[in-house]
């Protein structure tokens, strides 16, 4: 495995006209690294649990067989939470003992266990996504790690294009109280917080953002934020 294979699968990647090429591409090359976990999402800082819409889930991530949605694998995965302290892709290990699950972020990946590799996305407005992959036995040279990150930011970039609104969906302007949960948010304010303050629940706080990514026609609430400030609905 060399540069040129990492090369040549993320070009495969962008020109993939459907998210099931672009999972195949994925599993192609990382299979050769004994990667058999794969979780795409795009991510935000601003969001109580940074997961924001998961494009890709597959595999036995709990070793107990069930489905895993963005809610449970951000409850799950506290490694997940290291893409807010960290640019750089890194190495995780999960270990299973007598006291349930133990994750590490770690330098190398060594012994019994799953191993990982995660990969933060950032963009011009800051993180955008995250891939991670997993496996038993994972090559963990800095030669794969580079590869897996040229092709993780690929993937990334490929499905967000691939999922983006349809334009005769898009209708611009916001509500009020989409501009007032989306204003906070740019602030910095977290979900809970902006749901206290306008006596709303988060659930409903998530519904709105969601609106509003449907109205700008984007597909991260960081985007929807610069979309926003630009047209002049929210003050930056």
């Amino acid at each position: 495995m060399d540069s040129h294979d990492a090369l040549t699968a993320a070009i495969a990647i962008e020109a993939c006209q459907s998210l099931t090429a672009i999972q195949t591409a994925v599993r192609r090359f990382a299979g050769q690294l004994g990667y058999d976990r794969f979780v795409l999402f795009s991510a935000s800082a601003t969001l109580d649990g940074i997961v924001e819409q998961m494009y890709w889930i597959e595999g036995d991530w709990f070793d107990d067989g069930r489905e895993v949605d963005a809610l449970t694998y951000a409850r799950h995965c506290p490694v997940t939470h290291h893409i807010l302290k960290i640019s750089e892709p890194f190495f995780w290990t999960k270990e299973v003992g007598c006291q349930g699950e133990s994750y590490r972020v770690v330098q190398t990946p060594r012994g019994k266990g799953i191993h990982g590799l995660q990969v933060p996305i950032f963009g011009r407005l800051g993180l955008e996504g995250a891939m991670s992959a997993g496996g038993a036995r994972i090559d963990a040279s800095p030669g794969a790690r580079l590869g897996m990150s040229m092709v993780s930011r690929a993937a990334f970039f490929a499905a967000r294009k691939l999922l983006e609104v349809p334009q005769d969906e898009v209708s611009g302007s916001l509500t009020l109280r989409e501009r007032e949960v989306l204003a906070r948010t740019a602030a910095g304010w977290r979900q809970a917080e902006i749901a206290d303050s306008l006596g709303l629940s988060k659930r409903t706080v998530e519904n709105h953002l969601r609106n509003v990514r449907r109205r700008l026609g984007v597909t991260t609430t960081a985007e929807a934020i610069g979309a926003a400030i630009r047209s002049g609905e929210i003050e930056g």
